[in-house]
């Protein structure tokens, strides 16, 4: 929401000039290509004053992505050498994740107490999570069958692009491979190698094991990781501060390395895949928010943060630690947020879930098949199944299109050319995978009537004021 006129002035006086550059960018003559780049560069600037006044970490963030997708535009040589910024980033984030993960699980089981509950939110978890991401393939095939985004594409199978597919990738996402990868052999491996979900059921049965241990026994280690908790909070302010740097460098980079202009049956899936993205917000998010009766007005701006980091930065990992500060702020305890938001980066990855469905049936539509209704139900049940191990596999959503595709003997060639346009659709897929599990973990908590009933911790607080 804009709190002032001035804010509402600067803004608008941004989008003017933004939309009167990117006009006359379409121009033949030099002299009007000039002009529209100096318009964009100062919306740039009147965004930046606006971020100033708004004094806020998602503003910045904002004026970042624009200035980004600006400079790599108007300098794509330039652009993709920014990269090592939000690889710094990322680097940062990634010494975030699993530490937090570790001490606000252990924390949230072994300091509350009750085990039951425990097992209760885990359940209500795996029922919310299997439901939103049914209706996300469902969509997804909607989507792609009205649209017929690969239809005259006229991609055929070829010998060498049969021999290049890798047969590691399919196997990994096995339903055995995906539960034996759950759980961890050495911890110290799956911290290094940032293994959410196995750093997740270490957390569970540690926090277990104390919980069961006399009052005594455990009060030291529960002290322990109760400061660890803030302390990573802590470091998660600071790093922070980088985010808008990080998130400028990764748009820039995206921008300069891909450019503007894809070809048009790209352009139909990008258009499908937004299209259907919104339609799942609208048509699963918000009943489920009028379902439990969560107040839209106070979580979109709760969930604006985390949401804009995975969308500049494609990685849900990088908006983990903003998602959980920015829920336990919004009144969600630190116990279900610690609990629901890892476990739904592994079960409840919906925008990732709804792109398998679509970019499976344009593999399909490209290379000129027609599956009947039948198959297409036999696909989305076997996605259903394999779209829960998406956050266990590095560029797991492509190995599963891989997967899916040997599966159900369909040519890969499609997927190659998908991987020209693979950073944009990342970007929103990503986005709604994180603003997924946000609203997870506050429909949990309304669930088991727990929230906004404990105080978010000050430091908390102060890192989502920023």
């Amino acid at each position: 929401m804009l709190k002032t006129k001035s804010e509402q002035v600067l803004l608008l006086t941004a989008i003017v000039l933004l939309s009167a550059g990117i006009a006359l960018g379409f121009s033949q003559q030099l002299l009007f290509d000039h002009l529209g780049i100096a318009l964009r560069w100062a919306a740039v600037g009147v965004l930046s004053v606006f971020a100033a006044q708004r004094r806020s970490l998602t503003a910045w963030i904002f004026v970042a992505m624009v200035a980004g997708a600006e400079l790599g535009f108007d300098a794509p040589t330039v652009a993709v050498n920014l990269r090592v910024f939000s690889d710094i980033f990322m680097r940062l984030i990634k010494t975030i994740v699993a530490p937090l993960i570790l001490a606000t699980l252990i924390t949230g089981i072994a300091g509350h107490g009750d085990l039951k509950s425990v097992g209760r939110m885990g359940i209500k978890s795996l029922i919310y999570f299997e439901v939103a991401t049914t209706l996300a393939l469902v969509i997804g095939l909607v989507a792609i069958n009205l649209s017929h985004a690969g239809v005259g594409l006229s991609l055929q199978a070829s010998a060498a692009s049969a021999e290049s597919v890798p047969a590691a990738p399919a196997a990994a996402v096995h339903w055995q491979d995906f539960l034996l990868h759950i759980f961890p052999e050495n911890i110290a491996k799956s911290v290094a190698e940032g293994q959410i979900l196995q750093v997740a059921v270490f957390a569970i049965f540690f926090g277990i094991a104390l919980a069961c241990l006399s009052r005594e026994k455990r009060a030291p280690m529960l002290t322990f990781f109760s400061s660890l908790s803030e302390v990573m909070f802590k470091f998660t302010n600071l790093v922070m501060y980088f985010a808008p740097i990080g998130v400028g460098a990764a748009m820039a980079f995206t921008v300069g390395q891909m450019g503007l202009g894809v070809l048009v049956n790209l352009g139909k899936l990008l258009l499908t895949l937004y299209i259907a993205l919104i339609a799942f917000a609208l048509l699963v998010f918000v009943p489920s928010a009028w379902l439990f009766r969560i107040p839209l007005r106070q979580f979109l701006p709760a969930v604006a943060e985390p949401s804009t980091i995975a969308f500049a930065t494609s990685s849900s990992e990088a908006a983990l630690p903003s998602a959980m500060e920015s829920m336990e702020a919004f009144g969600v305890p630190r116990r279900i947020v610690a609990f629901v938001i890892p476990a739904g980066y592994s079960f409840n990855s919906t925008g990732s879930t709804l792109y398998l469905a679509v970019a499976s049936i344009f593999v399909a539509q490209a290379a000129g098949i027609s599956l009947s209704l039948g198959q297409q139900i036999l696909m989305l049940l076997t996605l259903m199944v394999t779209s829960k191990g998406v956050a266990g596999v590095p560029r797991s959503v492509l190995v599963l299109l891989f997967a899916t595709a040997a599966t159900f003997h369909l040519p890969t060639e499609p997927i190659f050319v998908i991987l020209g346009i693979d950073a944009v659709a990342d970007m929103g897929r990503t986005a709604i995978n994180v603003a997924g599990n946000c609203l997870a973990s506050v429909v949990v908590a309304k669930w088991e009537g727990a929230f906004d009933t404990e105080p978010a911790s000050p430091i908390v607080l102060e890192g989502v004021a920023e």
